[in-house]
């Protein structure tokens, strides 16, 4: 007696086999680049948010009021936001204090952003921007933050656009009760960004504001502020502003025995001039290759001897996702360039990505 056991069944899905035809159809892209056009803020999809308002502070600032994806995960006062903005075909990464409150679920966030001469994205933002205009997203970042308890005696230092994440404190009620002094500076009253917000808290007695305008009263330093708050080494303090101002402050607060007591932000300036092709560098082995800007950059590691992760060859898409420590590369196929400093954690496809001037490879 003979018995026929029934093959499995080796029917696939139909889901799958929609997806595997849309694949085909698409290639090179996915069916995901083409959703990413209809859906840009769904769920799973990379990071993204769309500019819905674009509100003048000052002559040179702005602020930006963005509706993010489905996959925010919202923030703490004081930290950022690191946007993707593409800026005449080149994607570029800037990082911006978060100037709201923390909402509960996917709602509106802000940050605001200062023009600074021959800023290309920060021009482009606070004057040519529109409303719509999809950005990259990461989640929120940083420990410039207040603690658990906050202290009852705070001091807040800020010069230009340093006072954005001090403002997202303030709003958020975190130091409602608290003994608080913003010292700022900037060029006159009108170049105060949220001026008329922060003397309306100070009229209210929520805080003590101490303007110092550069223009008519000199730059704030610790000398100055030793008069305008005669008990700064006393109270916890943040300070966020320019380099040559929190050196200042952090050998001050040493000088007096209290350097734990400040707590700063640095601004980064940004030097990533992107080319066509370049030096490539793979970090962790060492290697250092010249490239041109039409050879992928999984082909340029290989055939320098590096083990390139990939799946490519198999069918199988973002196994050689790997991070860009700094630098700046171009999409083969869009010829889109990406830029990435230290610290911007940018992820790329080497399968389909080729050196726009030197860059450094987490590999």
């Amino acid at each position: 007696m003979t018995t026929t056991v029934p093959h499995p069944s080796t029917r696939v899905p139909l889901r799958d086999r929609l997806l595997r035809l849309a694949g085909a159809v698409t290639t090179p892209l996915l069916p995901d680049d083409y959703l990413d056009l209809v859906a840009p803020l769904r769920a799973g999809a990379d990071l993204r948010g769309r500019i819905v308002a674009v509100r003048p502070e000052t002559r040179d600032a702005a602020t930006l009021v963005i509706r993010p994806g489905r996959d925010w995960r919202g923030h703490t006062p004081g930290q950022y936001v690191r946007l993707g903005v593409d800026v005449d075909g080149v994607r570029q990464w800037r990082a911006y204090s978060l100037t709201s409150p923390p909402r509960p679920g996917n709602q509106q966030l802000t940050v605001t952003v200062k023009a600074i001469p021959d800023g290309k994205v920060s021009n482009h933002l606070v004057r040519r921007v529109r409303p719509g205009t999809i950005v990259q997203l990461d989640q929120a970042q940083g420990d410039f933050v207040l603690p658990a308890t906050v202290p009852d005696r705070v001091l807040f230092v800020t010069a230009g656009s340093g006072i954005t994440p001090v403002v997202g404190m303030l709003r958020s009620g975190a130091l409602a009760g608290a003994d608080v002094v913003v010292a700022h500076s900037a060029p006159g009253p009108d170049d105060v960004i949220f001026g008329t917000e922060l003397r309306d808290l100070a009229a209210r007695g929520a805080v003590r504001l101490v303007e110092r305008h550069t223009d008519t009263d000199g730059l704030l330093d610790p000398a100055a502020l030793g008069t305008l708050v005669p008990d700064h080494l006393d109270r916890q303090t943040w300070a966020c502003g320019p380099i040559g101002l929190l050196d200042a402050l952090e050998a001050h607060w040493a000088a007096g025995g209290v350097a734990d007591r400040l707590h700063t932000e640095r601004f980064r300036p940004t030097v990533i001039a992107p080319g066509e092709g370049g030096e490539v560098t793979f970090t962790r082995t060492g290697t250092t290759v010249s490239a041109d800007g039409a050879t992928a950059l999984l082909d340029a590691g290989e055939d320098a001897g590096v083990l390139m992760p990939s799946g490519c060859r198999m069918g199988i898409c973002f196994g050689c996702v790997v991070p860009l420590r700094q630098g700046a590369v171009r999409d083969l196929r869009t010829g889109e360039t990406t830029t990435a400093l230290p610290g911007d954690g940018v992820l790329i496809q080497t399968c389909v990505s080729a050196a726009a001037g030197p860059c450094d490879i987490d590999l």
